[in-house]
């Protein structure tokens, strides 16, 4: 034990005096990638800016998911879908897979351990047999004078960072896609009512064309128009009905599960978080709403900016590593155990056997291998630097899009509803009128059409307003929690 103890004091004072030109090894990653002003675009930001953002106790980002959606049947899907998907599990395996990375990399520190007992059966001419034996324990350790290991145990953690991250963004594009998938078999059952209240009023203006014609009172072809836009009706009502089958499907897929049926509130049954000084009457489309996490620290919360943050961090130790293989590497190997082989010797019984070895290797030239590795290591790290600040960007164009959605859908909301109030009116009169003799069909036909339409859109509005503040929602990192 004293020989080891004196050769780790030599290789301690070679290594303490190496260590002074591999300054700069064991620093740790500092984020100093700068990114543009106005990521979210200039009106944007004004909007932004608003007291209702600085005055908000909790932003939208920080939300989790069971706050933001109320609607207790949305909740219970996403729990569904949370616990059975494949891609979530696969994600969580990942993150698994990187923490049994890590340990590896944190035991890197500590010395390998190998029993290898050996005997041996040796003859020669007509001596009689000589048996030898060895049961030694042997150690080796590499000392980390110059950071290598160290350096890859800090890359380790980033890609662990990386794979709970990543778990995160897939929960949170699970938890995105559930909630619009929901929300658009709800605008279906919405269109489907609309659509079957309009088939049995058609129905019964029909029948009063078909009277009027019987009493010749009519063309024949007034009949033929109103039976044809009523048939129009008739194949919409199938049409939405094969894309709810559609909608249940895929969200079944999500559940990792054979076709069901999916259990859903109506319309406007549980509505999106609103300010408490809502005043429009419909959450998604109001503009206190839409103000509240909207400053850009919010994107601090984004899965891809932090994931691209901690690949950049990666990539930052795996160049302190591969700048660490330049130096000299410092082993230390001992052997204690038992024998009876002593050279030329066999003794028995066996005695013990000590044996230290300390060894120190400098690489001189490895045939541009080490060179090249620190050169891929800094361009890596060059490229995801520019990568992220593109990240960044992307980020804050997703917010700028995803509040113009909002801004846009609020904005048509009213104009919608207005429109249906007046062509409901003038579908009433125009019928009243034609009843009276003062009105033709066509006059009716156009009414009916154009006040379906109307509905139709104005229940499309109100989807892309959910849609638009659900984008919002994720774009600024809401969802992962």
């Amino acid at each position: 034990m004293t020989i080891m103890k004196r050769l780790s004091n030599i290789i301690a004072v070679v290594a303490i005096c190496l260590l002074f030109t591999g300054c700069g090894l064991y620093n740790k990653y500092e984020q100093k990638t700068i990114v543009p002003d106005n990521l979210f675009g200039a009106d944007a930001n004004e909007l932004a800016s608003g007291t209702a953002a600085a005055d908000s106790g909790a932003s939208l980002a920080q939300m989790s998911w069971r706050e933001f959606f109320t609607d207790p049947l949305l909740q219970q899907l996403i729990e569904q879908v949370l616990a059975s998907n494949t891609d979530l599990n696969s994600a969580r395996i990942a993150v698994e897979k990187s923490e049994a990375s890590l340990k590896m990399a944190k035991m890197a520190y500590l010395p390998s351990l190998y029993f290898s007992p050996q005997g041996t059966l040796a003859k020669f001419d007509d001596n009689p047999w000589s048996k030898t034996y060895n049961l030694p324990l042997q150690m080796q350790m590499n000392v980390d004078v110059f950071g290598s290991i160290t350096n890859k145990k800090r890359a380790a953690r980033a890609v662990l960072m990386q794979a709970q991250i990543r778990e995160e963004a897939v929960r949170a594009n699970l938890v995105s896609t559930v909630a619009q998938q929901y929300f658009m078999l709800q605008l279906l059952d919405r269109q489907l009512d609309i659509l079957t209240a309009t088939d049995s009023l058609w129905n019964a203006s029909l029948e009063t064309e078909k009277t009027l014609w019987d009493n010749g009172k009519i063309y024949s072809t007034a009949v033929n128009q109103m039976e044809s836009s009523y048939l129009n009706v008739k194949t919409q009502i199938v049409d939405t009905r094969r894309n709810i089958r559609s909608v249940e499907n895929a969200i079944s897929r999500l559940l990792a599960n054979t076709p069901q049926h999916i259990e859903r509130s109506k319309w406007g049954s549980s509505e999106l978080p609103e300010h408490p000084d809502s005043t429009t009457g419909q959450r998604m489309f109001d503009r206190k709403f839409i103000q509240i996490g909207v400053p850009a620290t919010m994107l601090q919360y984004r899965s891809d900016v932090r994931m691209a943050n901690h690949a950049l961090e990666e990539a930052f130790y795996n160049t302190q590593a591969a700048r660490a293989a330049f130096f000299p590497s410092i082993t230390l190997q001992g052997i204690a155990g038992w024998t009876n082989s002593a050279g030329s010797m066999v003794v028995n019984p066996g005695k013990i056997l000590l044996n230290a070895v300390g060894s120190l290797t400098q690489p001189i030239f490895a045939r541009g291998t080490i060179k090249g590795s620190y050169k891929i290591a800094q361009l890596t790290e060059e490229d995801l630097q520019r990568k992220y600040v593109q990240t960044v960007i992307d980020a804050g164009n997703q917010v700028n899009e995803a509040l113009a959605d909002c801004q846009a859908a609020r904005e048509k909301y009213s104009y919608y509803r207005r429109q249906v109030e007046v062509l409901h009116e003038a579908y009433m009169g125009t019928h009243e009128l034609m009843d009276n003799g003062k009105s033709n069909y066509l006059e009716v036909l156009t009414a009916q059409e154009t006040l379906l339409n109307a509905q139709l859109s104005e229940a499309m509005n109100m989807y892309h307003g959910a849609q638009a503040v659900i984008a919002l929602y994720i774009a600024l990192g809401g969802g992962t929690k």
